[in-house]
């Protein structure tokens, strides 16, 4: 995990690169945390993003990924103006760009609204193909007031 110094010119940001186990998650929602009250997000959106990515991180290990693994899920932030915005890459098969479309909430049934609750609290989602080639990369954004 990194963070630029606050006092260089370019946007506060927060690398977090961890592998891809439900036992990570408590330490990137802490990484989370602490970056974005750093940077002074009010605690309801600090909450609301943490959700999110928290959400996404287990979509990744469980759809992505198909199980928990070694391999790293890299988490981005970057505060630009008044705009969060975060970037999730991974090493796994690529998944189609509908995988982020959540089900109807009529659909009673346990799970499966991760995405839902993405969509809610975030601005703008999309997934594709990693820039590096493998894997797939989810971006969000999040306008701050």
């Amino acid at each position: 995990m990194s963070h630029r110094d606050s006092n260089e010119k370019a946007n506060p940001l927060l690398t977090h690169n961890f592998p891809a186990r439900a036992k990570e998650l408590c330490d990137t929602r802490s990484a989370v945390r602490n970056f974005l009250t750093h940077c002074g997000c009010v605690s309801t959106t600090v909450e609301d993003v943490v959700l999110a990515i928290d959400e996404a991180c287990q979509n990744i290990i469980r759809h992505a990924y198909q199980g928990e693994t070694d391999e790293e899920i890299i988490l981005q932030i970057e505060r630009e103006g008044n705009d969060l915005n975060i970037s999730l890459e991974d090493k796994a098969p690529e998944v189609g760009s509908d995988c982020m479309k959540p089900r109807e909430l009529e659909d009673i049934r346990p799970g499966g609204l991760g995405c839902h609750f993405i969509r809610q609290v975030m601005d703008e989602v999309s997934v594709g193909p990693s820039p590096s080639g493998r894997g797939n990369i989810l971006r969000m954004r999040k306008r701050l007031e």
